[in-house]
Formats: structure tokens, C-alpha cells, sequence
């Protein structure tokens, strides 16, 4: 089983009073007030230089420190999947289809309410500069600070950056604050012995030990995962906490945790020093971080994927959508292309991408290779400057009838129906929306395996735009009988497209 479907089977938490689930791709979000503690498991066998970590605790615990936010919480509701629930929509897809694949009712909204988050922090200057996370601070109407010795401070937020995860704040005080070192974390190595400091559950700074289990993780929580996996015992209040070597010097942000039940399992993640010194650096001079902005949705190009659109391998990034207005858009990238290379450099997968693209300045003129229906080409293209509120470049037959009763997806397990005026009226679509609403999906077939959802509009089939379910299902039928093992289809969900690939083989 791949990594990601592990992750997929579990909560990946951020260590906040809040749990928070890091990938919104793979998880859903949950928070709550303190954390209830969970079950902790001891690392057995780690021994420190000299018999004790001691003279390193004593060095470094003095600046670390405990943050405090007061927040308005989000108000909690039940998401159904699709935007169809308690409305007259749902009997027209029942006098199809009965009640199988119908959003569940949606809740109605929880009152909004105040709230206590707990986090770490560390101070990197004695002027009273404090790094934490991100998600620590987010949405915080206050901040206070409570140094080891117990003194609590107002802090002011000098800076953020969600992409990064990281955030930096700055406390006045009356004396020089006792401070932490950068470390190299690009020195760590896979069973290096590492310290994490913070405060857990909010019973005052602790220490725990362990290794680096591993180096590269990739959360898909944003363009820039490389977390440092760790076994050292981590639980809600630690985000924000270092990760020290047995130098003392900081090589890690504590971040998140992976955990089935809540507590520390004995895997952690934390952001390497010399990735997060970068970003503080430009927090503390400028409060905020400009990043390269493309407007593209984008996903992995999968063996199906690439069998479908005629690539004799699998790799680079496949456009899903070009964002109106966006500079891609200007420069003619077009959903369905492949993008396999960025300024001179190989694009491996959405990841490289996304990091590349993010890292250039804005106003830079760089190249896209591009794979566009069986050709080779180069695109120039002016980056644009990225927001929070943009994407820097985003990841036997059926035994249902579609509309017309006359059309049948081969092998693949959907029902289809047209977009009428009625449908699209209680989906709110767009007067210029067209192609096939998924009424009903086998969970036994090929495209639920691949994530089709009841709701989801098929817009092209294998790059060809379509109007109808009886276009679908024929564009379809077309690709089974050519040959090839899948269908590459674009799906429109909750206003982004995405390509699913299909495979015949697994009908």
C-alpha cells in the first residue's frame, strides 16, 4: 500500500489545542477545544551522548516558549459532497434512481463561538523575535506569550505565511530573552538522534526524544511539504515547538502528527530549519512573502492517465484547468496539457511544479515545455504574483440508464443525465455549462474505484469537450473500442475540474 493511501486511512493532526487536519485534499477538517490526551508510545532504545540530554535541555528550554490565542471559532456544519441537499433536485434524481448515492441532509450550522488555542513558540532573537506556526496564530483577535520562567507577554503578529506553515511574532521585554541557534537541517540524516520541545496538552515545556524516521515527507498540505519525519513524542500544543540536534541548535519546526486516535503514535513531522530560517528571514523584514503565481489546477499524470492521452510515460503535470484572466491563460496553456518542464527544469509531477513556479518572483518571464495532443511545444509565459486566495498551480457495462434510456457507458459504471433547465437551476449552474450530471455511480465498477461521485459533471471526454450523457457515453464506447485501457475524463466539482482517468480493465 503507497504512503498516501495509509495517510488517506488516518488523521494527519496539526499539533494545536485545535486537531486540524493537514490535507484538504485527503481529510476533512475538525477542531476542537483541548485536547483529551491520547495514547502515547515511548520510543525505547535512544541513548544520548554522554548518558544524558541534560546540558542541551538546560541550554535551549529557556527560550522556548508557550502561545496562547483567543479566536472566534468557525462555526461547524455537515458537508453532503455535493450541493444538492433538501432540495426539490433530489426527488428528480430519485424518480431515476431511488435513494442509492443521495447526499445525506445537511445540518444546520452551529453558532459561532470564542475560543482558546494552545502552541509553542521559540526565540531566535533577544530583541524578543518568536517563531511558532502558522496555525498556531491563524485567526487569532489576541496573542500572549508565557516564557519558561512563567512571565506572561502580549505578542504582537509581525508575520505569516501559510503556504510555509510558519509564523512570526515579537514580545517586548524589560531584558535580553535567552535564545536558540539555526541549525543545518540539510545535514540530518535518516536515525540521527533529535529533541522536541514545547507544550503539550498545556502541562508545562516538555522534552522527548527520539530520531529522524525519515526525510522528505510530502503531506500535501501545500507546495512545499518536505517535512522531517520523527519518532520523538509530539501531541497538541507542540506545533510551533523546535526540534533541536544533540548541538542544541534547531533543525525542525514541529508541525502535525499522523495519528489514528488523536495522541502521538511516534510519528511526527516537522519543517526543516533551513527551509523555515528562509521564510522567517523574510517575515521579519517585509511581514509577508510574494510568491510566483501560474492559474492552473494540476494533477499527477498516472500510467492510465498517460495510456489514455497517447505519452509513452508517465510524468509531468496535467493541466486540469486554466483559471480565467490568469497568466496562464494569457500565455495559452490549455487544460490538457502536460507541462514537462518549467524555466529549463524537468517536471517530474505536480509537486515540482508547484514549487518551481512558486519560487520565482513575480514579473518573471520563464518557459513551459508542453505535451499537447501528441506534440512537443514551448510556451513563454509572465508570472504572476500569488495570493492566499489563489492557487499557485494546483492536484461490463453500467447497470444504470442515463437520460435518454438509450446511452450505456461501457464497462465503467455511471448513470448519466443531460443538464436540463431544471437541473440546472437546482445545481446553479452557469447558462454556458454543458456536458452529463453523474446520477448514480456503481460502487462495484471502474469509476468509483477512481472517485467519481454522484453530482460530478463530465465535461470532455479524452480531451473532447461534451454537450449531453448520450455524447458522453458514445465518446466513451469510442475509446473502449480503440483500444485503448482507460478513458480520460474531465469532471467539474464544487466549480474546479479535475481529469480522472478511468480504466476498462477494472469494469
Amino acid at each position: 500500500m503507497s504512503s498516501l493511501n495509509i495517510l488517506r486511512r488516518h488523521r494527519v493532526a496539526a499539533l494545536l489545542g485545535a486537531a486540524l487536519i493537514i490535507s484538504p485534499v485527503a481529510f476533512s477538517v475538525a477542531r476542537t477545544n483541548h485536547a483529551v490526551a491520547g495514547t502515547m508510545t515511548p520510543v525505547a532504545g535512544v541513548t544520548a551522548p554522554n548518558g544524558s540530554f541534560a546540558p542541551i535541555v538546560a541550554a535551549d528550554k529557556p527560550a522556548v516558549v508557550t502561545v496562547t490565542t483567543i479566536m472566534k471559532a468557525q462555526p461547524a456544519s455537515a458537508d453532503s459532497g455535493m450541493p444538492l441537499g433538501n432540495s426539490p433536485f433530489d426527488q428528480y434524481f430519485r424518480q431515476f434512481f431511488g435513494d442509492q448515492g443521495m447526499p445525506a441532509p445537511q445540518t444546520p450550522p452551529q453558532q459561532a463561538q470564542r475560543a482558546e488555542a494552545l502552541g509553542s513558540g521559540f526565540i531566535v532573537d533577544a530583541d524578543g523575535t518568536i517563531v511558532t506556526n502558522n496555525h498556531v496564530v491563524d485567526g487569532a483577535s489576541s496573542i500572549k506569550v508565557t516564557l519558561d520562567d512563567g512571565t506572561e507577554l502580549p505578542a504582537k503578529l509581525v508575520g505569516r505565511d501559510a503556504k510555509n506553515d510558519l509564523a512570526v511574532l515579537k514580545i517586548k521585554s524589560d531584558k535580553p530573552l535567552p535564545t536558540v541557534k539555526w541549525g543545518d537541517s540539510d545535514k540530518l540524516m535518516t536515525g540521527d538522534q533529535v529533541l522536541a520541545i514545547g507544550n503539550p496538552f498545556g502541562i508545562g515545556t516538555t522534552v522527548t526524544s527520539g530520531i529522524v524516521s525519515a526525510r522528505g515527507r510530502d503531506l500535501h498540505s501545500g507546495p512545499f511539504d518536505d517535512f522531517i519525519q520523527i519518532d520523538a513524542p509530539i501531541n497538541h500544543g507542540n506545533s510551533g515547538g523546535p526540534l533541536v540536534d544533540v548541538n542544541g541548535n534547531v533543525v525542525g519546526i514541529n508541525t502535525a502528527i499522523y495519528s489514528p486516535n488523536g495522541g502521538s503514535v511516534g510519528v511526527g513531522f516537522a519543517i526543516p530549519s533551513d527551509q523555515a530560517q528562509k521564510v522567517v528571514a523574510k517575515l521579519m523584514k517585509d511581514g509577508s512573502i510574494q510568491y510566483g503565481y501560474l492559474g492552473v489546477e494540476i494533477q499527477p499524470v498516472t500510467p492510465d492517465v498517460a495510456s489514455a492521452i497517447g505519452l509513452d510515460h508517465a510524468g509531468g503535470a496535467l493541466v486540469s484547468q486554466v483559471n480565467d484572466g490568469s497568466p496562464a491563460a494569457s500565455a495559452g496553456v490549455e487544460t490538457g496539457d502536460v507541462i514537462t518542464a518549467f524555466a529549463g527544469q524537468d517536471v517530474k509531477d505536480p509537486k515540482d511544479l508547484s514549487r518551481a513556479v512558486a519560487d520565482v518572483a513575480p514579473g518573471a518571464k520563464e518557459s513551459l515545455d508542453v505535451w499537447r495532443k501528441g506534440k512537443a511545444m514551448q510556451i513563454s509565459v509572465d508570472v504572476g504574483r500569488n495570493s492566499d486566495d489563489v492557487k499557485t498551480a494546483s492536484t461490463g457495462d453500467s447497470d444504470t440508464p442515463s437520460a435518454d434510456q438509450g446511452s450505456r457507458a461501457p464497462a465503467i459504471g455511471l448513470g448519466l443525465l443531460d443538464i436540463t433547465p431544471d437541473i440546472r437551476q437546482q445545481m446553479n449552474l452557469a447558462d454556458n455549462e454543458h456536458g452529463a450530471v453523474v446520477a448514480r455511480v456503481n460502487p462495484d465498477k471502474a469509476a468509483a474505484a477512481a472517485g467519481i461521485q454522484p453530482g460530478d459533471i463530465i465535461v470532455a471526454v479524452n480531451q473532447a469537450p461534451v454537450k449531453s450523457a448520450k455524447q458522453v457515453t458514445q465518446a466513451i464506447a469510442q475509446a473502449s473500442k480503440s483500444g485503448r485501457k482507460s478513458v480520460l475524463l474531465l469532471v467539474e466539482r464544487d466549480g474546479s475540474q479535475i481529469y480522472v482517468a478511468v480504466p476498462f480493465a477494472n469494469g
